[in-house]
């Protein structure tokens, strides 16, 4: 389906899938190269995610690795308020080569990655953050949030199967609708509240989500069901997400999370080659 978002009155086209750049401001991330701390390597990730064709920059300042421990809100948002001038004026300085043409007045989006309502209050307001991204499954305090501000908003799923997921997911969409939320994005949750198995079974079936008819997000990028399966470390795990990725894509994946935006731009690329010969 031809998905859009608006984004402070500009629609962003899902008509094809897109690409959204991981950038965390963390130093204890599972995926060790992706942790930026100092405003150089801010910076340089930035470039790099929006040089390889990212249509999405998400950014994270609170690690929602499994066993980690959340850092307090006041230090997220003192993350973030080191992290997002930097990235907002790189933004603001380099035009996206994007992935369709439909894309070209844009630059790339700015994602935050956070289950803290406060902390998307003040993405928004203070840096006009476009998307928020919560991992948490949602709550009502974020949903009245995100619904004020008028953000899209991702919700994740932690549920172990889909059954369980679709009902979830049709619940909550159902909360946020009647709270006044326009655009909801879903995340099947890979990696989270389900075992290696678990994940496999739901990426199987996940075209079923569709029924919803909202735009899945899909983020598997080096995650441990693909190191586990392969008997390799996260490091080793590119041509694996790169494979998984394929797989989303094919299932109705409209927005790719990645470590590395390169391989799965071209993966897209790829894939859309082949639609019109199974039209």
């Amino acid at each position: 389906m031809n998905y859009t978002l608006n984004l402070k009155g500009q629609l962003f086209s899902l008509g094809q899938p897109v690409v959204m750049g991981i950038l965390n401001v963390t130093p204890d991330s599972f995926y060790a190269d992706s942790r930026q701390q100092t405003e150089e390597q801010i910076a340089q990730r930035t470039r790099q995610i929006i040089s390889e064709g990212a249509a999405i920059i998400d950014v994270g300042a609170c690690s929602t690795r499994p066993g980690s421990a959340p850092v307090s809100q006041q230090e997220e948002i003192d993350r973030l308020r080191m992290a997002l001038p930097i990235i907002r004026k790189i933004q603001e300085e380099t035009d996206l080569a994007p992935l369709h043409s439909d894309l070209s007045a844009l630059h790339s989006s700015l994602s935050i990655d956070t289950f803290r309502p406060d902390v998307a209050r003040m993405a928004v307001e203070e840096f006009g953050a476009d998307i928020i991204n919560d991992v948490s499954e949602g709550n009502e305090q974020m949903f009245r949030m995100t619904a004020r501000l008028g953000t899209p908003y991702v919700l994740t799923s932690v549920q172990p199967d889909l059954r369980s997921t679709l009902l979830t997911f049709a619940r909550k969409v159902q909360q946020m609708r009647d709270l006044g939320q326009k655009d909801i994005i879903l995340d099947p949750g890979f990696g989270f509240g389900k075992t290696v198995d678990e994940n496999f079974q739901l990426l199987s079936q996940m075209d079923k989500l569709s029924v919803l008819e909202l735009p899945l997000l899909v983020g598997i990028s080096r995650k441990s069901m693909i190191w586990k399966t392969l008997q390799c470390t996260p490091d080793e795990a590119l041509g694996g997400t790169t494979a998984l990725n394929a797989v989303a894509l094919m299932k109705g994946a409209s927005i790719l999370r990645v470590h590395d935006v390169k391989a799965a731009v071209e993966t897209c690329q790829l894939l859309e080659r082949l639609k019109p010969l199974n039209a």
